[in-house]
């Protein structure tokens, strides 16, 4: 988009320092102001056709031939300059953006215009020079279009070791998650064959030592020996259980998807973590969701930016509520949709109590979810 502004500003300089090189009375005749604008009228409906090499040969070759038309009736050499300005910057628009067959029907025609102008006895073009100048330019021209093929070929070259790199980075994550997940569960089993046995048998010897025990002085003990056995017992179930499922939710799952979205989609995360937050008393569910809704807006972030960057903040303010808030920065405003994904993560915040903000600013897009944290009481029931 930039260099069709930067091609704009130079043909309408061009155009003006033309126009204004003119007699007054030569300028202002109506049929040459409706050459101008139809010349520009054709160099707008070419940036339309850039997908149709069609009609983007078609209108440049009738840009060429307005401006020839448009310049042509008792020019002066400073004028000549201009249309040659003009007949160039044509000329690189068709090699840049059209195919070379389509490039040099352009090309030809901008040629014939600069010979014709020529054997017509056109004092600042002969002949000679035109031919010169023709060739130069074709040279130039060849070059660039040369080189902007290899410029092509090493970006597909480069495509297709960035996907080998992708797929290799989430086969190795995949074997290291795999790994991770096999060694918890093998650590979970050993606790599960041992501790767990082992608190099952003081069970149930402290159960046989209150029946065969006649010392009621003994007895509130050994009923608190069974208790303290049993909560053992009920958290050692509980920690196996937890090495047995794979962790969807926390900041250390939050911290390995950033890792690989950097390392995998050449993402620029900044995450800030403020005071409170890490020591904020989030449960499981509240966890998760706050992991969700993360990943759904660096997703979207990756579907919808041209941006490749954002920004996570983590906060609890007073230790009430906690916080998080996703920022992309754009260029260039976008109308906010709620489609799946945001009803989703939504619906999910709200079912832990919590409540989600999508904001678009004409520069960033701003997601915003607030929990707030049910303090445990303390004290022994």
């Amino acid at each position: 988009m930039r260099s069709y502004w930067i091609w704009l500003l130079f043909l309408m300089a061009t155009w003006m320092c033309a126009w204004l090189s003119m007699p007054i009375e030569e300028a202002m005749m109506p049929w040459r102001l409706a050459v101008i604008a139809a010349f520009f009228a054709c160099y707008f409906l070419a940036a339309l056709l850039r997908k149709h090499p069609y009609g983007l040969t078609a209108m440049l070759i009738a840009a060429s031939l307005l401006s020839t038309v448009g310049l042509w009736k008792e020019q002066s050499g400073e004028q000549a300059l201009y249309l040659l300005l003009i007949y160039s910057l044509l000329a690189g628009k068709a090699i840049d953006q059209l195919p070379s067959l389509y490039a040099s029907i352009v090309g030809a025609v901008l040629a014939g215009n600069l010979l014709v102008l020529g054997w017509k006895g056109y004092p600042a073009y002969p002949t000679m020079f035109a031919v010169l100048y023709v060739g130069m330019l074709a040279a130039g021209l060849a070059v660039y279009h040369i080189v902007k093929t290899k410029m092509k070929e090493l970006e597909q070259r480069n495509d297709v070791l960035l996907s080998e790199y992708r797929r290799m980075k989430r086969r190795i994550a995949t074997d290291e998650e795999v790994a991770r997940q096999e060694e918890r569960t093998q650590i979970a089993r050993d606790i599960h064959d041992s501790v767990g046995h082992k608190l099952t048998a003081l069970l149930m010897q402290l159960e046989v030592f209150r029946l065969q025990n006649t010392d009621s002085q003994l007895t509130p003990r050994v009923n608190e020996l069974k208790e303290l056995a049993k909560e053992s017992l009920k958290e050692t179930r509980s920690a196996v259980k937890s090495l047995k499922q794979q962790e969807t939710g926390g900041l250390t799952a939050i911290l390995n998807m950033i890792r690989r979205l950097e390392a995998e989609q050449f993402m620029r995360v900044n995450f800030t973590v403020k005071h409170g937050a890490l020591s904020a008393p989030l449960h499981a569910a509240q966890s998760f969701a706050v992991y969700r809704a993360v990943q759904e807006a660096l997703t979207n972030l990756m579907k919808h930016s041209e941006a490749r960057e954002a920004t996570i903040t983590f906060e609890a303010p007073g230790g009430g509520i906690f916080r998080f808030e996703v920022t992309n920065r754009l260029k260039s405003k976008v109308v906010v949709r709620e489609g799946f994904g945001l009803r989703t993560m939504r619906e999910r915040m709200e079912e832990v109590g919590g409540s989600l903000e999508v904001i678009a600013y004409p520069d960033s897009f701003i997601i915003r979810g607030v929990i707030p944290i049910l303090k445990e009481r303390g004290g022994i029931e």
